[in-house]
């Protein structure tokens, strides 16, 4: 037995005076109702209604029962008036961690409209690229890029990035363009290695669908993202990054991309 629907029914039995009438408003056969009242009666151990031909009376149980019925429903109202209020204008601590590139160039532009859609929201925003432990460490979510190692986290892709091969114009002006992605082999280039991508001594792509990796020597390697950009528009070796965090720098001219 539902025994908060069996209190509505009893609350509108008791108010309409009437099972038939309490049957109406509820949109259901009178049968249904009277069968309920009757198992929650059996239920509670206490007859609640008088019931005569005519009409239905509360009994002095039944009386008391409604008094609470009234204060119990109200309350359950009030606690899913509350969480649906909550759900509509989400409040409290959400801690993230994520990438540095991603968060220099990708979320930290969206935060001003972030904060003007949630303004109780107090974000804790973690940079790294090592592996959390959410539990341990309190973190809300994390954001990574590439491969899901750990299948035991609950993950949604987020979006794809298009990554690019990039060079500082001074690079290219000493050492050429390379013509096809095989050639990287003969080039210099700025390595990137993590928490969560080991190698960093290649560059990977994309063709007819197929994916492919080149291995790229250098003498730098870095874990940063800002880093790894002033690198390669120093002149240090090319770079493999996602197109749009370095597109203000492809527009100005500051780079090419191989």
């Amino acid at each position: 037995m539902d025994r908060i629907q069996a209190m509505q029914m009893f609350m509108r039995v008791a108010e309409a005076g009437s099972f038939v009438r309490a049957a109406e408003t509820l949109s259901l056969p009178a049968s249904t109702v009277t069968s309920t009242i009757k198992n929650l009666e059996k239920y509670l151990k206490v007859r609640l209604l008088n019931r005569t031909t005519r009409r239905v009376s509360l009994t002095p149980e039944g009386m008391q029962y409604l008094a609470q019925c009234r204060e119990i429903l109200a309350l359950i109202e009030h606690s899913e008036s509350t969480l649906s209020e909550s759900v509509a204008r989400p409040q409290g601590r959400l801690r993230v961690d994520m990438p540095a590139g991603i968060a220099h160039f990708i979320v930290m532009p969206h935060l001003p409209d972030f904060y003007r859609r949630y303004p109780d929201i107090y974000l804790m925003i973690g940079v790294s690229d090592r592996q959390v432990d959410l539990i341990q460490e309190g973190v809300d979510c994390v954001i990574r890029t590439g491969e899901l190692n750990n299948s035991s986290l609950v993950a949604r892709p987020l979006g794809h990035f298009r990554w690019v091969t990039c060079a500082s114009p001074d690079y290219l002006r000493e050492y050429g363009v390379p013509p096809s992605p095989e050639a990287l082999s003969q080039h210099r280039a700025v390595h990137y290695f993590s928490g969560q991508a080991r190698r960093a001594d290649e560059f990977r792509f994309v063709r007819h669908g197929e994916t492919f990796s080149v291995p790229v020597s250098g003498n730098a390697a870095v874990n940063e993202t800002g880093l790894y950009i002033k690198m390669c528009l120093a002149g240090f070796g090319l770079a493999q990054l996602a197109e749009n965090i370095v597109a203000d720098h492809l527009q100005e001219g500051d780079w090419w991309k191989c």
